[in-house]
C-alpha cells in the first residue's frame, strides 16, 4: 500500500517540487520498489518449485500410462462432442 502512496507522491512532486524533493521521493520510491520486488521473488519461489514438481509428476504419469491417458482423452472428447451435439 505504501508503494502506491509513494507512486502518487512521486507523480505530484514531478509537477510541483524542486529538484531535491523530487530526488528524495524518487529514491524512497526506488527503495520500496526494490523491496517489493525482492518480497515477490521470495514468495513466488515456493510456488514455482511446486509447479515444476507437479508438471514433472504429470509428465512421468503420462509417459508411464500413455494408453490410459489416450483412452481418457478420447472418452472426454466423445462426451464433449455428444453434449455439444444435443444443443
Amino acid at each position: 500500500m505504501s508503494l502506491i502512496t509513494d507512486s502518487e507522491n512521486l507523480v505530484k512532486n514531478v509537477a510541483t517540487a524542486s529538484g531535491d524533493a523530487l530526488a528524495a521521493t524518487r529514491n524512497r520510491f526506488g527503495r520500496k520498489l526494490r523491496r517489493a520486488r525482492a518480497t515477490l521473488e521470495d514468495v513466488s519461489q515456493p510456488v514455482l518449485e511446486r509447479t515444476r514438481q507437479t508438471a514433472a509428476a504429470a509428465d512421468d504419469y503420462v509417459r508411464g500410462n500413455a494408453w490410459t491417458v489416450i483412452g481418457v482423452a478420447v472418452a472426454l472428447a466423445a462426451l464433449i462432442g455428444f453434449l455439444s451435439a444435443k444443443r
